[in-house]
């Protein structure tokens, strides 16, 4: 399955390089993206890194629109440097002018969210419940401190973990 995706990634550079009468560097490619993003260009390592789950489930668009997107921040990088924003009128005009994609800034694919478990802290204030986030939990274990904004008081846990 990557296979088609590393080989619509060479299309891209191809088409690149046509347009603009020049070769480009080719780009280290990972799969090991995961997440809500389809893909992520990394400009000063020159790599792709794409979301095979999402690949797998929006195959069609991603291989036409998607990566065409990342190759393109690439694309702009190398032509244009460092001083351009990143979906600004350079990565624009690549997509339209060289791919002849619409330049979408995000994609709409749907993405599943994980559950997540929230460490449920209190203070004496009533109806006071401060759900953090394992991180945030095991820097308290670890010795932090987080007071309430109220009543200046130190949160503590209160044994409670909620799934969300």
């Amino acid at each position: 399955m990557p296979e088609l995706l590393r080989h619509r990634v060479e299309t891209c550079y191809q088409q690149a390089e046509a347009f603009f009468k020049r070769p480009f560097p080719r780009a280290e490619v990972s799969f090991k993206l995961r997440g809500q993003k389809a893909g992520v260009a990394h400009l000063h390592e020159n790599l792709l890194r794409f979301n095979l789950q999402l690949y797998r489930e929006n195959s069609e668009d991603f291989l036409r629109q998607t990566v065409a997107h990342e190759v393109a921040h690439l694309v702009a990088h190398q032509v244009f440097g460092d001083r351009i924003q990143p979906h600004g009128q350079e990565w624009q005009a690549i997509m339209r002018g060289v791919y002849e994609l619409p330049a979408q800034r995000c994609h709409n694919y749907a993405v599943k969210r994980r559950s997540t478990q929230r460490y449920i802290y209190r203070c004496p204030c009533p109806d006071s419940d401060f759900p953090f986030t394992a991180q945030r939990h095991t820097l308290v274990r670890q010795g932090r401190r987080y007071l309430c904004r109220r009543c200046r008081a130190t949160l503590v846990f209160s044994g409670e973990i909620r799934v969300e």
